[in-house]
């Protein structure tokens, strides 16, 4: 197994006139000339938005598999695998941008503040209706304009318009998932976001639920109902989640021993890794190297 690519921004850019932590492009095209970059899985140190107007095929990220077809936009953090397989009548926009880019003109409003930013319970597609795809190719078709001029203050309007892109995805998500709609699930949400930011850190380490309650200076009980009431699933499943996700990147593109593998993931004994993984995944860890390459 070799190691899994890591795209840096710069490999994109062509133009002299654009911000050198930001690229934008129609799919058509970027298929083309970065598609030696990216036919293989591989995964990205910044935020990635994708919208598909036309063509078909199959978006996998992190080993969940996504239809795509025209209204499908799709969200990626930083880290996360991704590949997929197009038609090649495939076109649409995407952009990408580092977090400092975002962070220097939103100081105050944070990317993983928006739902498909934020979490790993969520899902990161949208499918949107034709009214709504309309609107949003209106406003890539504003950035595209934008990121091939030499406007005055080019950086700061391209940014607005992202932030209002992901308003509205944020909106759709929100229909979606109903339990984000009343005033103490809102607050549960806050709540939930700070779990998995510190789930985020500390996954390897600690895997109790009172650890994380604890820090969060709530009981573990209360944490359970966050989680139940924002993502339908206890607290010890979404930590488990997030450990077996990481297992399944590191098995699939860390040439180490499983062994080594279960190790780093906070297990001293590969067994119980074993075990925590089959009945997670409902196969083996070797199954799943087998089955995900053939």
């Amino acid at each position: 197994m070799s190691s899994i690519s890591v795209l840096h921004i710069d490999l994109f850019h062509s133009g002299k006139n654009n911000p050198s932590d930001f690229y934008f492009n129609t799919m058509k095209d970027h298929l083309v000339t970065s598609h030696k970059h990216i036919e293989k899985p591989h995964r990205h140190d910044f935020y990635v938005t994708v919208l598909f107007t036309k063509g078909e095929g199959v978006h996998e990220i992190d080993f969940q598999k996504y239809d795509v077809s025209a209204g499908s936009i799709f969200f990626l953090s930083p880290g996360q695998v991704h590949s997929w397989e197009l038609s090649d009548d495939t076109d649409g926009y995407i952009f990408f941008f580092s977090q400092e880019f975002y962070d220097m003109h939103y100081v105050n409003q944070h990317l993983r503040n928006f739902p498909f930013f934020n979490s790993t319970a969520f899902s990161r597609k949208l499918q949107l209706e034709d009214t709504d795809m309309q609107n949003m190719i209106a406003v890539c078709e504003e950035i595209q304009d934008e990121y091939l001029s030499q406007n005055l203050m080019k950086e700061q309007l391209i940014l607005s318009l992202l932030t209002k892109i992901y308003i509205h995805s944020s909106r759709q998500f929100s229909r979606d998932y109903t339990a984000l709609h009343s005033e103490t699930s809102i607050s549960y949400f806050k709540h939930y976001q700070d779990f998995e930011n510190m789930l985020e850190t500390h996954f390897a380490t600690e895997k109790s639920i009172s650890y994380y309650a604890s820090s969060l200076n709530i009981s573990s009980k209360h944490l359970n109902r966050i989680t139940q009431t924002v993502v339908q699933k206890t607290a010890t499943e979404v930590i488990t989640e997030r450990v077996m996700l990481e297992a399944k990147r590191m098995l699939m593109y860390l040439n180490e021993s499983l062994v080594d593998i279960a190790f780093r993931l906070g297990y001293e004994e590969y067994s119980y890794f074993a075990r925590v993984f089959r009945k997670s995944s409902g196969i083996t860890p070797t199954q799943f190297i087998h089955d995900y390459k053939s």
